[in-house]
C-alpha cells in the first residue's frame, strides 16, 4: 500500500452491512415467494398432507420471524473485522444456503415436485449446519441466532417427506 493509497476500513460499514444482509435474505425470501404463491393453488392444496401440517397462516409469520433473525445474524459476521479468522467461508456458507432456501420452494412449489424439494431441503440443511458452525467461530450470538431456523427446516423436512410419501 503506498502513502497516498487510502486504508482499507478494517470493519465493514453498520449500515452498508444491514442493506447487504438485509438484500440477500430478501431476494432468497422473494424468489421463494413466488415460487409458493405460484404453486399453492390449485395443486399444493389439492395434495394430501401429513396430520401435524399446520394451517397455511402460519407459514407467513414463522417466515417473517426467520428472516429477520437471518437478517440479524449476517449482519453481525458481515460486521467483524475483514481479516477475522473464517468470516469469509461463514459468508460463503450463508449465502449458499440461502440459495438453498429459494430454490426449495422452487423446486417443491414452482416445480412441484415433493421429491425434489426433498432433495434440495436436505442440502439445505447441510448447508444451514456449516453455516450455523462457521457462524459460532466467528460470532456465538450469531450462531445460536440461527438455531430456530434450523428447528424450523427440520420440521419442513418432515412435513416435505410427509407430503412426498402420501402423494407419490
Amino acid at each position: 500500500m503506498s502513502p497516498t493509497e487510502p486504508a482499507k476500513p478494517a470493519h465493514m460499514n453498520p449500515f452498508f452491512a444491514a442493506i447487504l444482509a438485509a438484500f440477500v435474505v430478501l431476494s432468497a425470501a422473494a424468489v421463494g415467494n413466488v415460487a409458493t404463491f405460484a404453486g399453492l393453488q390449485p395443486w399444493y392444496g389439492s395434495l394430501s398432507k401429513p396430520f401435524f401440517t399446520p394451517p397455511n397462516w402460519v407459514f407467513g409469520p414463522a417466515w417473517s420471524v426467520l428472516y429477520l433473525l437471518m437478517t440479524i445474524a449476517f449482519w453481525r459476521v458481515l460486521t467483524r473485522p475483514r481479516g477475522f479468522s473464517g468470516r469469509g467461508v461463514a459468508i460463503m456458507w450463508f449465502v449458499v444456503q440461502m440459495v438453498l432456501n429459494g430454490a426449495w420452494s422452487v423446486a417443491f412449489f414452482g416445480l412441484q415436485s415433493p421429491l425434489l424439494g426433498l432433495f434440495t431441503i436436505g442440502a439445505l440443511i447441510l448447508a444451514l449446519v456449516a453455516t450455523i458452525f462457521t457462524f459460532l467461530k466467528v460470532d456465538r450470538p450469531a450462531g445460536l441466532i440461527l438455531v430456530p431456523y434450523l428447528a424450523w427446516v427440520a420440521f419442513a423436512t418432515a412435513l416435505n417427506a410427509g407430503v412426498w410419501w402420501l402423494n407419490r
